[in-house]
């Protein structure tokens, strides 16, 4: 238990120390935030116009803004959580498992009597604490903005809302940070620890959808996910595909827990394919070996 504590205090004081680590934490929180900004602008553009033609006797249509859900300003987060969130906590795992192997001095802590899977839990806890923190502060500002832009504070319902979606973001950067703690673990260069896990970002979020949906690169920037094409080739591959894009699950089930008009389904499948990757990818980790975690680099 010492061991667990030690390292995960170890970790958040690392990244508390790193520059490269505020600069991405620092580009997270601010465009979450302003992605509730960027929502309420498009609003009133809109609004505007709509006014403006129902002024010149143009048009007899509700405004396509009346009755929106109050969530909808944040519905753009959910792009900034899968690109940048994903990006950052990739970066920060990568730099927990490859720190020690560059400085050597995982061969001082592992000459103790340390147990390793103690010792990646910690580092994996330090992690996810700094990454519940960045979660919490960029989400509290966001829930603020959208109170005021909604002229009162959110109700229960939709607040209780936005923590969900705040959780399953955790569960999804978790994710990636264990995939970039993993490549540092195993890579025998510094560059190979951090491209692979981009490369195999990149493979997540637009290639294995783009299989199953033959959807266009592009519109996999959308916070909705794509539309599955359906008959013949694309019931198969998405079959195998499907599962596999954390991804457009992720953004799924936070489309349903945001109130998204655009998507109707349950969320409960997409959030239980996250949690089984989360636990995978948390076992591969912690079963690292000894001497894996103490080879050297190859610079």
């Amino acid at each position: 238990m010492n061991t667990f504590l030690v390292s995960a205090r170890h970790e958040m004081l690392n990244t508390r120390r790193a520059r490269t680590a505020h600069i991405l934490l620092i580009v997270f929180i601010g465009m979450v935030i302003a992605s509730s900004v960027i929502g309420w602008v498009t609003n009133e553009t809109v609004t505007g116009v709509y006014e403006k033609v129902v002024a010149d006797g143009l048009t007899t249509a509700p405004n396509p803004f009346a009755g929106v859900s109050p969530l909808y300003y944040a519905r753009n987060a959910v792009i900034y959580v899968l690109l940048i969130g994903s990006l950052m906590a990739i970066v920060l795992g990568v730099q927990a498992t490859l720190r020690d192997r560059k400085a050597a001095t995982v061969d001082l802590v592992l000459s103790r009597p340390v147990a390793t899977p103690a010792r990646l839990l910690g580092q994996l806890a330090g992690l996810s604490v700094v990454l519940a923190a960045v979660i919490t502060i960029s989400f509290s500002v966001s829930w603020l903005i959208i109170s005021i832009i909604n002229g009162a504070p959110l109700g229960w319902d939709d607040t209780g809302r936005v923590i969900a979606f705040g959780l399953l973001s955790w569960v999804l950067l978790t994710i990636f940070a264990l995939l970039g703690m993993l490549t540092g673990l195993r890579s025998k260069q510094e560059t190979t620890a951090l491209l692979v896990p981009f490369v195999i970002w990149s493979a997540v979020a637009f290639v294995l959808p783009q299989i199953g949906t033959a959807a266009r690169p592009v519109s996999l920037l959308n916070p909705v996910p794509a539309v599955a094409s359906t008959g013949g080739y694309f019931d198969v591959v998405s079959a195998f595909t499907g599962p596999l894009s954390v991804t457009e699950q992720f953004k799924f089930a936070s489309s349903i827990i945001l109130h998204d008009p655009n998507v109707t389904g349950e969320a409960t499948v997409s959030i239980l394919i996250l949690l089984a990757f989360l636990i995978v990818m948390s076992v591969v980790v912690v079963l690292t070996p000894r001497n894996r975690m103490r080879s050297g680099l190859h610079e």
